[in-house]
């Protein structure tokens, strides 16, 4: 119908300047609608449209006028000429189509494919060792349950909940990176204490001896009206990066605010900092800084990115002139005074 319309349009223009540009120019605007459509619908609609485009050029333009006849040889070798290049060029161009179509699926494929052998390359060394310490730990107590003191199986314990939080880490990263990549993952705003929300973070990693996570809450912070499972991740990617790239020792500092309807979150350390050359690509998927003896996917950034995105947020990283370095986060929310209320 769309199809249809446009030509019956173009004919009814065409028809409206026949006696300025003449009838042979009717047939090359004719010619452009039919070019047009074929790079928009399928073949089709298109080759109807070239059919009728040879009909209207006939009956309405080629003289003698209102009639199917043709009055000289050379229109009639015209028309026979337009009809096949109509139909020539429909059948090219939705051909070109077709083929680019198809060159996109394969490389789209080829990208699938690709990503997901990186993605399991990278899983098989990380899922493998949290996993092989569990079972190691596992098969001790099991063996030596008798011989173990209390602190030996208090150590063998903090190692099984370390590593099955790492564990449970890299198969939540594998599970976000599968759900972005599907367009699954839409935020669920509801009201969300962000202090409580911290803290419940920070307290899966109490086990942690190495460093030391610092955060001071503000009792004057709103509620906010945010997806809190999304901050969470953030929030819990981002301390686990500090952790397995900065030096035994470093600090890791969080701090909240709301300010012009935004929540500010920033979690800095004093580690060694970011290579000012490589800022710019850590939150791209797998990506892994050069000098990182570390392990990791390269997945934990780029989903912090994709969670702030997806709740409409910024997130900027930077190095701090005393060493370390500095996430900071803004995520607009609706707040709630409740807290302001209480206190007048």
């Amino acid at each position: 119908m769309v199809s249809i319309l446009l030509m019956i349009v173009t004919a009814l223009v065409s028809y409206a300047f026949v006696d300025i540009i003449g009838y042979q120019v009717v047939a090359l605007v004719l010619l452009l609608v039919v070019s047009v459509l074929a790079m928009l619908f399928d073949i089709y609609p298109v080759l109807l449209t070239s059919f009728l485009s040879a009909l209207i050029w006939n009956y309405f333009f080629i003289p003698p006028i209102f009639t199917f006849h043709i009055g000289t040889p050379q229109d009639v070798l015209m028309f026979l000429m337009y009809f096949v290049i109509a139909l020539i060029n429909a059948v090219l161009t939705f051909k070109i189509r077709e083929f680019e179509g198809k060159s996109r699926d394969k490389e789209e494929k080829e990208k699938t494919i690709n990503l997901y052998n990186t993605l399991l390359n990278s899983l098989s060394h990380e899922l493998r060792t949290p996993i092989s310490a569990i079972i190691s730990a596992v098969d001790i107590i099991e063996d030596n349950d008798n011989n173990l003191t209390d602190q030996n199986r208090r150590d063998l314990v903090s190692e099984i909940k370390i590593a099955g939080l790492r564990l449970n880490q890299q198969v939540e990263n594998l599970l976000s990176m599968s759900r972005f990549q599907a367009g699954l993952l839409k935020p669920r705003l509801d009201w969300c204490d962000i202090n409580e929300m911290i803290f419940t973070v920070i307290k899966k990693y109490e086990d942690e001896d190495s460093h030391k996570i610092i955060f001071e809450a503000d009792e004057h912070l709103p509620l906010l009206k945010l997806d809190g499972m999304f901050v969470a991740q953030i929030l819990q990617n981002l301390i686990t990066n500090a952790l397995h790239h900065t030096p035994a020792k470093t600090k890791v500092s969080i701090e909240a605010n709301f300010i012009h309807d935004n929540l500010v979150l920033m979690v800095t350390d004093n580690g060694p900092g970011f290579p000012p050359e490589e800022i710019n690509f850590v939150f791209d998927r797998f990506y892994k800084l050069r000098r990182s003896t570390a392990g990791g996917t390269g997945l934990g950034l780029s989903i912090v990115k994709g969670f702030t995105e997806a709740l409409n947020g910024k997130i900027k990283l930077e190095n701090l002139l005393g060493g370390g370095a500095k996430f900071n986060i803004e995520i607009p929310a609706e707040s709630s005074h409740i807290n302001e209320s209480d206190n007048e």
